[in-house]
C-alpha cells in the first residue's frame, strides 16, 4: 500500500516508524506541490488541463460514498471490506 502525508491543513503529521513496514510492501511520502511544478504558470496550466479533461467526459471520476468526518471508522470498514467501487470520500464541512 502507499501512505501519503499531502498538506498541512490539519497539522503536523506524528512520527511514523519505517521499522513496522518490514515484510510488506508499503511507501510512505510526504510530496510537496512544488516538487511536481516549476511554476505557477506550469501549475495554471496543468490543473486547467486536467480540470478540461474532467469537463469534457474525458476523465471519469466515480464516486462511490461519502462519509461524514465523524463517521471515520466506518469509512474504514468499508474501504477495508473491498466493497468500494470508487472513491470514497471523507466530508470535513462540518469539522
Amino acid at each position: 500500500g502507499i501512505c501519503i502525508f499531502f498538506g498541512n491543513a490539519s497539522g503536523p503529521v506524528p512520527p511514523v516508524n519505517p521499522l513496522k513496514l518490514i515484510g510488506k510492501s508499503n511507501f510512505i511520502c510526504r510530496p510537496k506541490l512544488l516538487d511536481y511544478t516549476a511554476s505557477r504558470d506550469e501549475l495554471l496550466w496543468r490543473s486547467s488541463e486536467v480540470f478540461g479533461w474532467y469537463d469534457e467526459g474525458k476523465l471519469k471520476c466515480s464516486i462511490d460514498r461519502t462519509f461524514p468526518l465523524s463517521e471515520t471508522p466506518e469509512g474504514h470498514l468499508y474501504l477495508q471490506s473491498g466493497a468500494s467501487t470508487g472513491k470514497v470520500l471523507y466530508d470535513c464541512s462540518n469539522f
